[in-house]
């Protein structure tokens, strides 16, 4: 048993025991990571609001045999902000549930956590494109190593009349290699999908309502039949 530093983004939290609650957290250092953050279901709970979903903390832990305690947390980023709009809650929501789906315990997460933390900063600053969640799921992709192909045929690598998408074939496919399940894409959509794979998030294109509402529906349905489970926040927006 030690006292250990740490850091972590806060994925979520669920009651434990009378008072108590297990906070999941994504860590740079350890991956996920399940705290126990004593006594915070009481009125009088020294660690108030510290420990909310999307918040950005420092952590001392008591570590022990199943789970580390928290002993002290101080906030290093609240995101108050993307907190008083709709849109943006939707937004942190799906990042910080897609970012749990793929975190490892026990295992560095530096490109997740910086993912994550970027998403959020985005918000923070008034990013509130539907871009900004197609572009991070795409980058979220790239992170785990299932990053679709979007320039050149994901069979045969040709890199023209890419007109469809193949979610278990992983990206778009030319019209040769179309295959059973590939859907059709709109004129265009290809080309912004590959833009929103690289782009800044405070850079993303938005040049399209109806480009903007597609590319969204690839990269979820693809990350989905990847991750092999449906993304519950992104629902709300439908």
């Amino acid at each position: 048993m030690a006292i250990r530093h740490d850091q972590g983004i806060v994925l979520r939290s669920y009651p434990f025991g009378e008072a108590d609650r297990v906070v999941v957290m994504l860590s740079p250092n350890k991956g996920k990571i399940r705290t126990v953050a004593k006594g915070v279901r009481k009125t009088k709970s020294r660690f108030g609001g510290r420990l909310e979903p999307f918040t950005h903390v420092d952590l001392v832990l008591y570590e022990g045999r199943n789970l580390d305690t928290i002993t002290q947390v101080s906030v290093i980023e609240p995101f108050p902000k993307l907190r008083t709009d709709l849109d943006a809650v939707i937004a942190a929501g799906t990042m910080v549930e897609a970012a749990d789906a793929v975190a490892q315990e026990e295992e560095s997460s530096m490109r997740l956590f910086l993912l994550l933390h970027k998403g959020l900063r985005s918000l923070e600053a008034g990013q509130r494109s539907p871009d900004l969640i197609t572009s991070f799921l795409l980058k979220l992709a790239d992170v785990v190593g299932v990053a679709p192909a979007l320039v050149d045929c994901a069979s045969c690598g040709r890199v023209d009349d890419l007109h469809r998408f193949s979610f278990a074939g992983g990206g778009v496919i030319c019209d040769r290699c179309r295959g059973e399940g590939a859907v059709r894409l709109r004129s265009g959509i290809t080309e912004y999908l590959a833009a929103l794979s690289t782009a800044d998030f405070m850079e993303l294109p938005g040049t399209s309502d109806v480009l903007a509402g597609e590319a969204m529906g690839i990269a979820r349905r693809f990350v989905e039949y990847h991750l092999d489970r449906k993304l519950v926040s992104l629902a709300v927006m439908e």
